[in-house]
């Protein structure tokens, strides 16, 4: 099976490998089942061992040195390099992965990285029958892979369940086939929720205590009703093998995924069309906001659905009746909604709370924002450079070509980054430009003070700057004042 790592960290430093590996947790009672083999003996039949083939190239022979010219081995050396001496070997390499049906028809549900590149598949199930599969789709940023087998027989299949009702705590069990043993079983509990691993846009993972090793992958994790809560995908293991911390796709965030793939051969998410970022702690002082919940709007597309509804600075709480915890949570209940759906978005705009209905549209890459011309005025005094930790000037022809800038950008240069300041530390530095001071345009040096003047006289600690670097990059940053 094909291992794919993400470096994490332990306290102690040390560095970690999380391998896409299916997973395995187990179901849960009240006090926990007394035995899981009704569970197995019902399950087994659905859960398949997925088999591929991967063919490369390997070249016979070796590389001929250049000759010089006249030499008296050049024709020998070109007899041998011509296509009847050039000689290529197909090279057969195998892996080994899990899957379940999931209806009659022989539809099966794996990961993607189990069948990335594959030039066979096949599917073995535990009576000892072999079918080939075909792909309908895959989706790489989910790892979510749908296959399909001609069978003659209707074949016995799983039943999804509801992964938003898994309990911390709650048993789980998981059927795959870990190094080629197919059918093997395994039980644990849901350890965690929502877990990120950096591994994708969409990363939710339910995270279970069960062992699961090499070749689990893509097969189900089942709640103790005998539903399939989640497909098993990674571990984090010094060695590949089981440490007990391995991580399943929440079937809820599944499911569409795979109806799509079965009925566009493809994924078709919502697009809102804006950029985001997290709300620090600091971000959240100087919006008043009692906490980090929402995301921050950065960008807006123009022509994406939400240009002339959402603005830069907005900071959006809920979206489509669901609350936005983190930054990570809105795009992925956005990819979740259907395209053309008009959704309901609760935004926090300069202190008061407002909801629109945007349409949401087709999922796309999006374009960079161009910027707004400038209107350059005087230098701040040193006094408040040092309250900032950076220095600042309006924008000029002389010094746009001394940092790289375009004619036509908008904003306040910034000409130094003070050592040990609060706005070093966050990464400013010169050539950057503030464009916004506490969601405020800014296009002068004049305005600049005047917004922060009325910032220290309000006795704020802290002022949210929207920062552009020399590509033209934006993001928030959170800047406490050093009175």
């Amino acid at each position: 099976m094909r291992a794919f790592e993400f470096k994490l960290r332990t306290a102690a430093s040390m560095a970690l490998a999380v391998f896409f590996m299916a997973f395995v947790p187990f179901f849960a009672t009240a006090q926990g089942p007394v035995s899981f083999a009704p569970l197995v003996k019902e399950l087994q039949p659905a859960v398949v061992n997925i088999s591929t083939t991967r063919m490369a190239q390997r070249q016979l022979g070796f590389e001929f040195p250049e000759l010089p010219d006249n030499s008296p081995l050049q024709d020998l050396f070109e007899r041998f390099q011509e296509p009847d001496f050039e000689h290529q070997e197909p090279l057969e390499s195998r892996s080994l992965g899990s899957g379940f049906v999931i209806d009659g028809d022989g539809t099966i549900v794996t990961n993607y990285h189990v069948i990335e590149g594959a030039t066979e598949i096949w599917a073995s199930f535990i009576d000892g029958s072999r079918l080939r599969a075909r792909i309908l789709g895959v989706d790489q940023k989910t790892d979510i892979a749908v296959l399909k087998v001609e069978s003659k027989r209707r074949l016995p299949n799983v039943r999804f369940g509801d992964s938003d009702a898994a309990d911390i705590g709650d048993w789980v069990m998981a059927i795959g086939n870990p190094f080629g043993l197919g059918g093997s079983i395994s039980a644990g509990i849901v350890s965690a929720r929502n877990r990120d691993i950096n591994s994708g846009p969409y990363d939710n993972f339910i995270q279970t205590d069960a062992a699961i090793n090499q070749g689990n992958s893509g097969g189900p994790l089942f709640n103790v009703d005998g539903e399939v809560i989640g497909i098993n995908t990674a571990i984090i293991s010094r060695t590949g093998g089981s440490l007990g911390i391995g991580f399943s796709i929440p079937i809820n965030l599944a499911k569409p995924v795979i109806s799509q793939l079965i009925e566009f051969g493809e994924t078709r998410r919502g697009w809102l069309g804006i950029g985001i970022q997290d709300v620090s702690e600091d971000i959240a002082l100087s919006l008043g906001r009692p906490n980090t919940d929402g995301a921050l709007v950065l960008s807006v597309n123009p022509d994406g659905p939400s240009f002339g509804t959402l603005k830069e600075g907005d900071l959006i709480l809920k979206f489509d009746g669901r609350a936005i915890e983190r930054m990570r949570d809105l795009p992925r209940f956005v990819a979740e909604t259907d395209v053309g759906k008009r959704v309901r978005v609760e935004v926090e705009r300069r202190g008061k709370v407002q909801v629109f209905e945007i349409e949401l549209g087709l999922l796309a890459q999006e374009n960079p924002l161009d910027g707004l011309e400038d209107i350059p005025l005087d230098p701040p005094p040193e006094g408040l450079s040092e309250m900032l930790g950076f220095e600042f000037e309006d924008l000029t022809s002389e010094n746009r070509e001394t940092f790289g800038l375009d004619q036509d950008v908008d904003g306040v240069l910034i000409v130094k980054s003070l050592p040990q300041s609060d706005a070093e530390e966050k990464g400013i530095r010169a050539g950057h430009r503030i464009v916004e001071v506490n969601q405020q345009p800014i296009y002068s040096a004049a305005e600049l003070r005047a917004l922060l003047g009325t910032a220290i006289e309000t006795g704020r600690e802290v002022i949210l700057l929207k920062i552009a670097d020399p590509v033209g990059n934006r993001r928030f940053v959170a800047i406490r004042l050093n009175k």
